[in-house]
């Protein structure tokens, strides 16, 4: 079925960028977002009001510093800054629903500059041709290590097994157009998985491929134990699999211990008297990580509840430069 094409228009633009102790990467990122906006803007692609948004997720850094004076020296730049850190996640959830009031599309991407800024012309053409939201999908992993590689094809194919709806090789590179947006926001979970969430709106979408680089300077944010709760994360915020696993675990567990019943009883009737003592200790031990494993699961989804409930602020913020400059 061929799309409706939307009605040309210059198109305002936001690009929502978190940024968690980025000074050694932000001078050059402002250099060539400046770049490609000035150039989308020239060619009449997005509007004067088009802007780059910074959002401060409690750096210790100059981050914040930095971003208020490019702010000042820089027309198309503004920021926020949050309270105190969030979470990635968080952070840019704070970006995309601040932006959504000054624009009509926003485009989320690292500071890292690791995402090719130049596919954002190609997603400003697929939003023309009727998609709200248009996934950054990675087109190859040459750069990644064996070892990164293989953990992140595993990441993305467990969380399909797992039920999970999400884009494979896509990041949080993406353009969202306004209505995504404001439905997004009716989403009040504060476990946060952004990309599972945005499949669940359920609008037109399409997928642009881009080659990821290589970190500009600085060091990655998500080392091997954060990828490995950001994928935990994921898996529970939309999946019950493993309290199904759990479920089928048990079962099969009491049929066991039902044949090894009747095998007491029949070695009993013969007359043997098998100590059986490791087989006694092998398998408490055995039964009783199972349990501590299963009561594991389910506790890691009581506590999600458990936050949930409570549903405190997920982000709060303490400065707005773009109403700062209204005022």
């Amino acid at each position: 079925m061929k799309k409706d094409v939307k009605k040309k228009k210059n198109i305002t633009l936001y690009v929502v960028i978190p940024c968690y102790n980025e000074e050694a990467v932000l001078s050059e990122t402002t250099k060539r977002l400046k770049e490609k906006l000035e150039k989308l803007i020239k060619q009449k692609v997005v509007s004067t009001d088009s802007r780059v948004m910074y959002v401060n997720d409690g750096s210790r850094d100059k981050t914040w510093e930095l971003i208020e004076k490019i702010h000042k020296e820089e027309q198309l730049f503004t920021g926020l800054c949050l309270s105190r850190n969030r979470g990635h996640q968080n952070a840019l959830l704070a970006g995309l629903m601040t932006a959504k009031n000054y624009a009509d599309v926003v485009i989320s991407m690292d500071a890292d500059l690791q995402d090719d800024i130049d596919a954002i012309d190609e997603m400003i053409e697929k939003y023309n041709t009727g998609s709200d939201i248009v996934y950054g999908v990675r087109s190859a992993r040459k750069e990644d290590t064996w070892f990164k590689r293989i953990t992140a094809e595993g990441f993305y194919k467990f969380m399909s097994k797992m039920g999970v709806d999400i884009v494979y090789n896509h990041a949080d590179y993406r353009l969202t157009s306004r209505r995504a947006l404001n439905y997004l926001e009716n989403y009040k979970e504060v476990n946060l998985f952004l990309r599972g969430m945005f499949p669940l709106i359920g609008f037109s979408s399409d997928v642009v491929y881009y080659e990821r680089k290589q970190r500009f300077a600085g060091e990655s944010k998500y080392p091997l134990k954060k990828m490995l709760s950001f994928a935990w994360d994921g898996i529970t915020s939309f999946s019950i699999r493993p309290i199904k696993l759990v479920l089928t675990l048990g079962v099969v567990i009491f049929f066991i211990s039902i044949l090894i019943l009747l095998y007491s009883f029949i070695v009993k009737l013969l007359g043997y008297t098998v100590p059986g003592w490791t087989f006694t200790i092998c398998s408490i031990w055995i039964v009783a990580g199972l349990e501590m494993l299963s009561l594991g699961i389910i506790g890691e989804y009581i506590g999600k509840i458990y936050n949930e409930v409570k549903a405190r602020p997920r982000y709060i913020i303490a400065r707005n430069l773009n109403e700062e400059e209204e005022k």
